[in-house]
């Protein structure tokens, strides 16, 4: 009987030794591994700051009569260069896609063409208006993004300022100043391909207003006229630029 039992015993003890080396040979339960963190949602707020690069050119000015001595022909105006720099800041109420909101203030030089000549019968008339030299806005900007896309409009403040041709010092009377102020408005597109860099295409107009309407001058010694010459204060600009987006 004894015999019987020790034996039983010693075939239970071989089975739960065989039990534990099967259980170490299973693989290990371990906890699964954390998901992926997630991808940050692109959106546009924040600082910035850029170049661009355009082409400036008139919209309409039309021509000139005086009171006096009657119709200058000529003495119209093409357009011309304009690049310089930006700064501003965007604020997106939705990251991803929405609602973005802006300001931006930038300051262009321009190298526009000058007037070609102008006549009054058949003697040379010289517009005494200050060029554009250089010119700057300061906009809001209210537009919708898709994700890396941003749809906008713009507009608000804008100046200028230049210096008075050399027909000027033979003007007897006031002349106009070099400087001058207006409002801007148009719109854009501009597209983040970098988390850091977007670029944008955009149109503006501009109004720039002269408030000179001085009289026409003759100088029967060269023999020429002198006058305000043709108002060019409105403009269009088309230019495109890039952003660094702090």
């Amino acid at each position: 009987m004894r015999s019987i039992l020790k034996a039983a015993l010693s075939g239970v003890a071989a089975a739960s030794l065989a039990v534990a080396a099967q259980a170490a040979d299973l693989p290990r339960r371990a906890p699964p591994p954390p998901p992926p963190p997630a991808l940050p949602v692109f959106t546009w707020t924040g600082f910035y700051a850029g170049v661009n690069a355009g082409y400036a050119f008139p919209t309409g000015g039309g021509g000139l009569t005086d009171p006096t001595y009657g119709t200058v022909t000529g003495g119209g105006r093409s357009g011309g260069f304009a690049g310089g720099g930006q700064v501003g800041y965007n604020y997106q109420f939705t990251p991803g896609s929405g609602f973005v909101v802006g300001v931006e203030t930038d300051i262009q030089g321009a190298a526009l063409a000058k007037a070609d000549a102008a006549y009054l019968g058949g003697t040379p008339y010289y517009g005494v208006r200050p060029s554009l030299d250089y010119f700057g806005t300061v906009r809001g900007r209210v537009g919708y993004a898709f994700d890396r896309v941003l749809v906008y409009g713009t507009g608000g403040f804008a100046y200028g300022g230049g210096s008075l041709p050399s027909a000027a010092s033979a003007y007897p009377y006031t002349q106009p100043g070099t400087t001058r102020t207006g409002y801007a408005a148009g719109g854009g597109v501009e597209y983040a391909f970098t988390e850091k860099l977007s670029a944008k295409v955009e149109a503006l107009y501009l109004h720039l207003g002269r408030g000179f309407s001085g009289a026409t001058y003759y100088d029967a010694a060269v023999p020429a006229y002198y006058g305000p010459g043709k108002s060019d204060a409105g403009f269009a600009l088309v230019r495109a630029g890039v952003n660094y987006r702090f």
